[in-house]
């Protein structure tokens, strides 16, 4: 795990990720591959040290390539006022574009801005609207900060890396490895033709269930979006993490 500016010393052209997920042949991983459980594990430890005293939070996902004049970046600066107005520190991926644009609504809000980068073959500094920031070199280390100290997921218009959380969360809280939190689109426009997808294709098909649309909430409105974390946070303190609005996972047909 590397803070904000530090070179990695490990760098060989290639990141951490492919050089454990690489099988070029050989026995040589016999050597090496127990011993990146120990560079995982202290992964695991720092983030969950930084992270364990952070306040309630919403981890905002979006495109590193929306420029700074765009709508998406205008709506993420809203939405990470809007989230600290309402008492929530605000978690991204740390990069540019629609994640700088919600650090940087959090920063000016005077709230909690938290990135959490990763390596990748080129680079990709920290945005300067980030307060606490680390880079992280496994993915999947990375994507258990996300979920654990987030009280919901807005996700603003985004590529395959977006996609990826998305539906990742959406697995999550499917199948109930989460307790059941928000997951909102934020960008009615953009979004539309998946949900269409996803009711025309996947539902029609019978490979997830009519009643998991109801785990995505669809709008352009921040303060809507806000509203409905914020209902979800007071269903929790009641003692209900509100499945009943949801149906049951039955098994492996419906994921």
């Amino acid at each position: 795990m590397l803070r904000r500016g530090e070179p990695d010393p490990q760098n060989q052209g290639t990141t951490t990720d492919q050089r454990l997920l690489d099988r070029s042949g050989g026995s040589d991983f016999l050597h090496t591959d127990p011993w990146r459980v120990m560079r995982i594990t202290s992964e695991f430890v720092e983030g969950f040290g930084l992270l364990a005293e952070l306040p309630r939070a919403v981890s905002v996902f979006g495109s590193a390539r929306t420029p700074r004049d765009h709508p998406h970046y205008a709506a993420g600066v809203e939405l990470g006022a809007a989230l600290v107005d309402a008492g929530y520190a605000v978690i991204t991926g740390g990069g540019p574009g629609a994640m700088e644009a919600a650090n940087r609504g959090a920063s000016e809000a005077g709230g909690m801005s938290v990135g959490l980068g990763i390596e990748l073959p080129f680079e990709q500094e920290l945005n300067e609207w980030v307060d606490v920031g680390i880079s992280f070199r496994y993915f999947f280390v990375r994507k258990t900060m996300f979920v654990k100290y987030a009280q919901a997921f807005v996700i603003l218009p985004g590529g395959f890396g977006t996609l990826d959380e998305l539906f990742e969360a959406l697995t999550l809280v499917q199948t109930r490895k989460v307790t059941r939190f928000p997951v909102i689109l934020l960008g009615t426009e953009y979004w539309s033709g998946l949900i269409d997808w996803i009711r025309d294709t996947m539902v029609a098909g019978g490979t997830v269930s009519p009643g998991d649309l109801d785990l995505i909430t669809v709008t352009d409105d921040v303060a809507e979006a806000v509203a409905a974390i914020r209902a979800a946070d007071e269903a929790r303190a009641a003692g209900t993490d509100g499945a009943a609005r949801f149906p049951a996972y039955t098994g492996p047909s419906d994921a």
